[in-house]
């Protein structure tokens, strides 16, 4: 499938209109997702929809973020390069690609040890040697190697199941 798609030009089409053209100013994010390959953290049979403006589907049910809203998120977070930061929800380890291209270190937690194996594969073959992954429960961070500059979090708990009523 790769040999059917410019997936270069459809990268830079993403970020000329769905990025810049939707106010996101800041030159280190814009770089990076210039650079990262989103078509290598997306299963093989939507390759081609990788730079739809859209979430896709991603092993053990879950959805890669629509790029838009992870140039939002990172940019928000006016990272330096000697940054070091926390990822709640790796997924398919796209955003963390991202990050890493921006920053010295990123330390991400996932909770589904599929998409952690899938993430730490396509990370590795791709040289993403800053970044660290994690199977484990995201809301306990990852202490050892905190204080961290930044926190992301690329998921959302409808809720969380509580043993006690003194939360």
């Amino acid at each position: 499938m790769f040999e059917e798609y410019d997936f270069a030009a459809e990268r830079a089409a993403m970020v000329a209109e769905q990025i810049v053209g939707r106010g996101i100013t800041d030159t280190a994010v814009i770089q990076a997702m210039r650079t990262v390959p989103r078509e290598h953290f997306v299963l093989p049979e939507y390759q081609e929809y990788a730079y739809s403006d859209g979430p896709l589907p991603i092993p053990a049910e879950q959805t890669i973020s629509q790029p838009y809203v992870v140039a939002l998120m990172i940019s928000l977070l006016r990272l330096q390069p000697t940054d070091r930061v926390l990822e709640i929800g790796t997924g398919s380890g796209y955003a963390a690609a991202v990050l890493s291209r921006m920053v010295r270190e990123v330390y991400t937690v996932e909770r589904h040890a599929e998409l952690a194996a899938y993430a730490q594969e396509r990370l590795a073959d791709l040289g993403y040697d800053n970044v660290f992954i994690r199977h484990g429960d995201g809301s306990l961070g990852w202490p050892e190697y905190a204080p961290y500059d930044g926190i992301i979090v690329g998921l959302a708990k409808r809720y969380y199941e509580q043993d006690d009523d003194s939360v």
